[in-house]
């Protein structure tokens, strides 16, 4: 594998890490917002990521079967899972019983995927790392 491939692949993992990020980080930012421009509740989201083959030209032109994958995000889906209920005849948007509809954004659930997503940045970044010092190395060496 040559040093750009190397840089794609990571960089892949840092572009869909940083999508991870941005989600959990939005679900965190409203997990208490009752009210949104669609009506209602706030609904968390996820994202799917999904592995894709890497072929360089010369791949294609060799029909060279790489088995190297980068990753992409597919798509945003909203969680399906009820909403929290809350009775608090007080809040503005608190139904006739008194009862009001919360996001189901589990804040626990959001600050392990937060952790997740953020060891996966560093990973990509400590591999993007090391493959520039050894480009590096190798250099230094075809020097001498």
């Amino acid at each position: 594998m040559d040093i750009l491939t190397a840089f794609k692949i990571s960089g892949s993992g840092l572009k869909a890490e940083r999508a991870r990020l941005n989600v959990t980080a939005m679900n965190l930012a409203n997990a208490n917002t009752t009210r949104t421009i669609e009506g209602g509740p706030y609904r968390a989201k996820s994202v799917v990521f999904q592995a894709k083959p890497l072929q360089s030209f010369r791949d294609l032109l060799n029909s060279a079967d790489d088995k190297l994958r980068t990753v992409e995000v597919t798509e945003v889906i909203e969680d399906n899972k009820e909403f929290k209920t809350v009775y608090d005849p007080s809040h503005p948007d608190a139904d006739e019983n008194g009862v009001v509809l919360f996001p189901n954004v589990d804040e626990a659930e959001q600050m392990v995927d937060l952790v997740s997503a953020r060891r996966g940045y560093e990973a990509n970044v400590a591999a993007i790392e090391s493959v520039k010092s050894m480009a590096l190395k190798a250099l230094d060496i075809s020097r001498r």
